[in-house]
């Protein structure tokens, strides 16, 4: 897998630094940020190579965030995580263009796998 700069926008510090310590150890650069809009003003300056997001998030959630990634950075790879696997929700985040949905708690092998392929398409 290439390396890559990964944002991970999730409210839950356990999944951030969890994720954070996976995704290091597969040598990527990862940015936390702990809501959507302090991943916003960052990711204008310095783009991710890929974001992995969570759902429910206080302010502005994960699938609100997609849409603006969406307008604002349209080849931005976005990976979907949540803990509430809602049908109508998957559905949604698909329909606007993530990349998959994977319910929480995930397989490492899923994420790595997902990562791969947004890496992929953005090298």
């Amino acid at each position: 897998m290439v390396p890559g700069i990964i944002a991970v926008v999730d409210d839950d510090e356990a999944i951030r630094v969890a994720l954070r310590s996976l995704l290091r150890s597969m040598g990527h650069e990862v940015r936390l940020f702990a809501d959507a809009f302090s991943f916003l003003a960052e990711a204008t300056l310095r783009p991710p190579d890929c974001v992995l997001t969570d759902i429910q998030m206080p302010g502005m959630n994960g699938l609100d965030l997609q849409r603006e990634i969406r307008r604002t950075m349209p080849g931005l790879p976005v990976i979907v995580i949540t803990a509430f696997p809602e049908e109508a929700i998957r559905r949604q985040a698909m329909a606007d263009g993530a990349l998959c949905f994977l319910s929480k708690p995930f397989e490492t092998a899923a994420i790595l796998h997902w990562l791969a392929e947004a890496l992929g398409e953005r090298k």
